[in-house]
């Protein structure tokens, strides 16, 4: 039986006119006509990195104007399916209807997000560190599960993920998890995830089979552009190189290539050890050491909340973001936004955030105190 009635199509129309609303499409359509005058200039590409970024910016505006006016098309499809249907009382025609509202709601979620995401960094890669909190050997596992976690949410997305550090640790788990997520919006996307994660469940290392409050924090960065400068003094790091292992306990390869780098007059410290070479991971661990130091060189001069990555807590209880419940019941609950599910495999096992952060960046939108 077709779900789709009158009231649906309605609302979906005014949400659409919001979407138009916050991308500003008129504007859009202005700036594409500008940046068009330069493209065809003469001189156009005489400074390569300055046309580099036109042309992104460009083609970044085209795709906005060009997923409304799809969405556009769409709305006004499902609209004649659904008055065709209706007049006809032919379910099939009816269904037809909501197969394009479904779509439209997706294609209006994506536009939606692109209309949030105006921060500096929103549209690049993000690196992302997880970190056991309390809960001991419990917490080292469940910064396992989170790694595993986001691993399935970024191949759900098309994103790229590289492993920049996750050390087995001794029993179970993991001892941290760094990695790189590469894709359109991907700091955009994630730094909402930014926080503290809370698991309940049947500990699996007690033998009395107790339940047990678990603590895992991450921490979300951009990977910054080449072209934003943070100086530091070679004199101020100490770099130290060791054996690699990798995450699951394998030896990752035969020689001292991992890289531990250390911000001496912050005590900043990065590791990396995925790559076989020492020198590949002392520049994925300088790229991260530049993030970090550039989050606490705004973090000075603003001298309140870092932008980045929200107010700094301790990694336990009455900080957490989302808590995660296995036992006595089973919910996934945002503690900001109030999204929140049953299906708690969908989450932890399948990687289906979407909901939570698009449900996020749709609270902090909306008067939200951690956008």
């Amino acid at each position: 039986m077709a779900e789709v009635t009158q009231a649906s199509m309605d609302a979906l129309a005014r949400r659409l006119d919001e979407v138009e609303s916050y991308l500003r499409i008129d504007q859009k359509r202005d700036l594409v006509a500008r940046l068009e005058r330069q493209v065809s200039s003469a001189d156009f590409w005489s400074d390569a990195e300055a046309a580099s970024k036109v042309m992104s910016e460009l083609t970044q505006a085209k795709d906005e104007i060009s997923q409304l006016v799809l969405a556009r098309e769409q709305l006004d499809d499902a609209q004649a399916a659904y008055d065709l249907g209706r007049e006809s009382g032919e379910e099939d025609v009816l269904a037809e209807a909501d197969e394009l509202i479904a779509e439209l709601e997706g294609r209006l979620s994506d536009l939606e997000l692109a209309s949030w995401f105006t921060g500096e960094f929103d549209g690049g890669d993000a690196i992302i560190t997880i970190t056991p909190g309390q809960g001991g050997l419990e917490a080292q596992d469940w910064c396992g599960m989170l790694f595993r976690m986001y691993q399935a949410y970024c191949a759900r997305r098309g994103w790229k993920v590289t492993v920049n550090d996750a050390p087995a640790a001794e029993v179970i788990g993991l001892d941290r998890a760094t990695f790189t997520v590469s894709g359109k919006n991907a700091f955009g996307m994630l730094r909402g995830e930014q926080g503290v994660h809370r698991l309940v469940r049947i500990s699996p290392t007690d033998a009395k089979r107790r339940r047990q409050t678990t603590f895992a924090g991450v921490e979300v960065l951009p990977v910054l552009p080449d072209d934003v400068q943070v100086d530091i003094d070679p004199a101020d790091l100490r770099i130290d190189v060791y054996h690699a292992s990798g995450h699951g306990g394998q030896g990752v390869n035969t020689t001292d290539s991992a890289v531990r780098i250390t911000h001496l007059p912050t005590g900043t410290v990065v590791t990396c050890q995925n790559e076989r070479s020492q020198l590949q991971n002392k520049a994925f661990a300088m790229n991260i050491l530049r993030s970090r130091l550039f989050e606490l060189e705004l973090a000075k001069r603003e001298a309140e909340l870092d932008e980045l990555r929200g107010p700094k807590h301790q990694i336990g209880f009455g900080n957490q973001i989302r808590s995660y419940v296995l036992y006595p019941y089973q919910l996934v609950k945002d503690l900001r936004s109030g999204v929140e599910t049953g299906n708690v495999d969908s989450v932890l096992v399948d990687g289906d955030l979407d909901r939570f952060v698009v449900g996020y960046h749709r609270w902090a939108v909306g008067g939200g105190h951690d956008a």
